[in-house]
């Protein structure tokens, strides 16, 4: 696949090494199938997308992490593109995380096994902590896109079990042998209602737990009636 825009394909000696990273990505992740994430995928996604190989080289001498964060971001950005803010306002929250969740999934669709090994190389420990923040990053950009606003610690637990949900929904992915990965969406479905559930008594018990009494202001005031 090459590569293109509006005027034809793209001219990939006008980019940066950043932009060329994320041109090359998914031409990369579809050799990755076959490949794995190394050199052996990119010098024939280069070739395919009819980029300089010695410079494509040049961009990922990070190796196999620097190849899936590009893969990543690609997505990340593709998702934006496709679902922005103003789109998703019509939705209920719920429906919003969903769609979000569901176009991440079906812009792999086709190459479970890139995944699969993307997901084996960013469970080695040297790549934990990296992975840990891409995920946190992607989880973010679709809290934003959703409309959250939260800069109290909800910011943080949200990001956090989104991360984890679309984490554990894509090991489900990548060995969901089911009509378009139904049991996937059916995984995807219940924990995204599971968190709901959990957001609404969150919220009735805080909102409960303000219009009670301060226990401590309640004993103060039985050593020391008011006059």
């Amino acid at each position: 696949m090459t590569v293109s825009n509006a005027s034809g394909p793209a001219d990939f000696s006008d980019m940066t090494l950043d932009e060329l990273r994320i041109a090359l990505a998914p031409d990369i992740a579809a050799s990755a199938i076959f490949d794995g994430w190394n050199e052996t995928a990119l010098v024939a996604a280069a070739e395919m997308a009819g980029a300089d190989v010695d410079v494509a080289k040049l961009a990922f001498k990070g190796g196999a992490m620097e190849m899936i964060e590009a893969w990543v971001t690609s997505v990340d950005q593709a998702m934006e593109a496709e679902w922005p803010q103003e789109r998703l306002a019509e939705l209920k929250i719920r429906e919003r995380i969903r769609a979000l969740v569901a176009f991440r999934l079906e812009a792999v669709a086709d190459i479970d096994e890139a995944v699969r090994r993307a997901m084996a190389i960013m469970a080695m420990p040297q790549n934990v902590r990296r992975s840990l923040k891409l995920g946190w990053r992607s989880a973010d950009i679709m809290w934003r896109l959703a409309g959250d606003t939260a800069t109290d610690y909800n910011h943080y637990t949200k990001r956090t079990i989104l991360a984890g949900i679309y984490s554990a929904t894509l090991a489900v992915f990548v060995n969901d042998d089911s009509e378009g990965k139904a049991k996937t969406y059916e995984f995807l479905d219940r924990r995204i209602d599971g968190v709901m559930k959990f957001e609404k008594a969150k919220a009735k018990f805080t909102n409960s737990d303000r219009e009670m009494p301060s226990l401590t202001r309640f004993l103060g005031r039985l050593r020391y009636p008011s006059r």
